[in-house]
């Protein structure tokens, strides 16, 4: 198993070499840049323009760039902020625990709501209730998760009267208002996690149901719930797990469009902000942050494998 790990971490960090350098060039290709943001109707002239850009570090080649950032990231110096000036690994500590806050609950809501629906319909496959699970389920996966948050947001305004509190207040300061602003971005991210983990659980859960060994344990004369929990439920959730590992990718790249909308201070709406105005060092160590992230999660799945599948634990 630790050789398995440490294999899994070299890949990990040669994934995260080759997607940072993707950004990193592709930021500098994008039309616009820091300087020209910056000085934009300050009637500057090229003469100081250029030597900006030199303060910036980005008179040299886009090569030179990257090796000069890289080399400091590898010895925990993220640089600075081309506009703030403050450090950016501050700035993603102080916004990191709202994304985390924000990715957890949506994934606890999404097992809450996915594998009881899974389990459901697949029990009663083929009936009406199945037939409308599905149908529940594939409209989950159909609606963008930015259109379901702008949605409630009109609904829940012109139904009820009543919006979330925008912005973030920590639940240690004061948990009430916490979960009225998390609530509903998690419920936009959990949405379209739950309609895979409703398909994943009832197509994992019917192969098992129709397998030999079930077959014996229900000649066995063990009762239909115990069949279904400990022994269908339990067998299927490798597969459960691994899409949950999968979709983390998802819940990342939803948390950029639902933290702009709900005003959440986390590192979806600092990496759209930086986009925006050209930050170089924020986007990349944000882009850095997320891919490590995915990777560590997917890590987690793997070694968890090994407790729910023991056959899998024995190899």
């Amino acid at each position: 198993m630790i050789e398995y790990i440490v294999r899994r971490l070299i890949f990990g960090i040669f994934v995260l070499f080759i997607m940072t350098t993707f950004i990193f060039i592709i930021m500098r290709a994008v039309p616009g840049d820091v300087v020209t943001l910056q000085l934009a109707n300050s009637g500057a002239t090229p003469e100081q323009m250029e030597a900006l850009k030199a303060e910036m570090g980005l008179d040299k080649s886009v090569i030179g760039q990257l090796v000069d950032w890289a080399s400091k990231a590898v010895q925990g110096d993220l640089g600075n902020s081309l506009w703030s000036g403050q450090q950016v690994s501050e700035i993603i500590l102080e916004r990191l625990p709202v994304t985390i806050q924000l990715a957890i609950l949506s994934i606890v809501l999404a097992i809450i709501i996915g594998i009881p629906i899974g389990v459901i319909s697949a029990v009663k496959q083929n009936s009406f209730i199945d037939h409308f699970l599905k149908i529940i389920s594939i409209g989950g996966l159909s609606i963008p998760n930015f259109w379901l948050a702008l949605i409630l947001l009109t609904g829940l305004s012109l139904i009820l009267n009543w919006i979330p509190p925008l912005g973030y207040q920590s639940f240690l300061d004061n948990p009430l208002v916490n979960i009225q602003q998390m609530f509903l971005p998690a419920i936009c991210l959990a949405i379209t996690l739950s309609a895979s983990i409703v398909r994943m659980t009832r197509s994992a859960v019917l192969e098992v149901l129709h397998s030999e060994f079930i077959r014996t344990v229900r000649a066995k004369g063990a009762k239909e719930m115990i069949v279904i929990f400990r022994h269908a439920l339990r067998n299927s959730l490798v597969s459960v797990i691994t899409l949950i590992g999968l979709q983390i990718g998802y819940l990342l790249g939803g948390t950029v469009v639902l933290e702009s909308i709900f005003a959440l201070p986390g590192l979806g709406s600092l990496i759209f902000e930086s986009v925006l105005i050209r930050d170089y060092p924020i986007v990349q160590s944000t882009v850095l942050v997320f891919g490590g992230m995915f990777l560590l999660v997917n890590l987690i799945v793997d070694i968890m494998y090994g407790w729910v599948d023991p056959r899998i634990r024995a190899k």
